[in-house]
């Protein structure tokens, strides 16, 4: 085995040999290591893009076979990044945080026309509608790749929404030509990020392609049922706590006045559903023996609002506590849910 690995170690001239270790230096040095994908960025876009990263990721371009080797004699975790290397591939060291640095990466990302032969990333559709071609030989040449064109008004224009290419096909010259001249630029050039290793993980693109506002709108979900949960079930935590006291001093209240037990904290309540009580009483008993009351009775009987004249009349705060006594779960949530906007 010595021997062989001698062997061939022989036939690697210095350049390559000093390559592989400079980028097995970079992979110790960063805190993440990044496969990025560049076929079709011109050499001075891709020179623009590596300026423009200066200080937050360094891109390294290299020969593929040379980055397999680096990968081989490097950590198993890291090993693992061999199996996105392939077509155009530069490797990409940063110590940023690898979801930030995907989404810098897909803004920097710009449209461009596809070029003759390039492979289209998505549906290429051409819309309905006027163009800015004068009447001319451009009418022939959309119908010749399948755009259904005519003149109207003294302007070419499209008569239906067609779908020229599907995701993956490949363009060929006359409709590279056309897409270019309608200025439809379907394809994206920028640094496509594969994957990213940190911190013995792999985060694939999808996995870094994070929809920030549904995210958002998750977690703040997900605590607006957390919190409800904690309230419905009584369980004491920072957050609710607050909102389980008052719901409990508001229960005990309740309680007290409809059990009449007499504390401090209730007996003006008390007093005037006592006092709602002995009026409806009186009204009762004048009905059928006007006689029966005393003359102050009848003074206070004669001086009280129409409604409390009306049997087993409270007063409306007693009314009130009645309606909080046992509150529904919906309101609680929606009460609740709503300080979390």
């Amino acid at each position: 085995m010595e021997a062989q690995i001698a062997h061939h170690s022989v036939h690697i001239p210095q350049w390559k040999k000093e390559e592989i270790e400079d980028i097995k230096k970079l992979i110790t040095a960063y805190s993440s290591v990044g496969i990025v994908g560049i076929r079709g960025i011109p050499s001075n876009q891709l020179q623009l893009m590596r300026k423009n990263l200066r200080g937050m990721a360094n891109i390294k371009l290299c020969r593929n076979n040379l980055i397999f080797r680096a990968l081989d004699e490097s950590s198993d975790n890291v090993k693992q990044l061999s199996k996105y290397v392939e077509d155009q591939t530069a490797l990409l060291f940063t110590n940023e945080n690898p979801f930030k640095l995907y989404k810098i990466l897909e803004k920097g990302k710009t449209a461009a026309p596809i070029k003759p032969g390039g492979i289209t990333p998505k549906d290429i559709i051409v819309d309905k509608g006027p163009t800015s071609f004068p009447p001319g030989p451009i009418v022939g040449e959309l119908q010749g790749v399948g755009i259904p064109a005519g003149i109207e008004g003294g302007k070419v224009v499209i008569r239906e929404t067609k779908t020229v290419a599907r995701t993956g096909d490949v363009v060929n010259a006359k409709l590279a030509s056309i897409l270019t001249r309608l200025e439809i630029h379907p394809v994206e050039l920028g640094l496509n990020l594969k994957v990213v290793y940190e911190k013995g993980m792999l985060y694939e693109s999808g996995l870094l392609a994070v929809d920030e506002t549904k995210y958002r709108n998750d977690l703040t979900f997900a605590v607006q049922r957390a919190f409800n949960l904690s309230i419905n079930s009584a369980y004491p935590a920072k957050a609710t706590i607050s909102a389980l006291l008052a719901n409990a001093a508001a229960r005990s209240r309740n309680l007290a006045i409809n059990a009449e037990i007499i504390v401090p904290e209730i007996m003006d309540v008390l007093l005037a559903k006592a006092d709602a009580q002995m009026l409806s009483l009186a009204h009762a008993v004048s009905r059928k023996d006007a006689n029966a009351l005393g003359s102050k009775l009848k003074e206070k009987l004669a001086s009280a609002p129409k409604e409390e004249k009306k049997p087993e009349a409270l007063p409306k705060e007693v009314k009130e506590e009645k309606k909080k006594e046992e509150p529904k779960e919906s309101d609680i949530a929606a009460g609740l849910g709503s300080l979390f906007g």
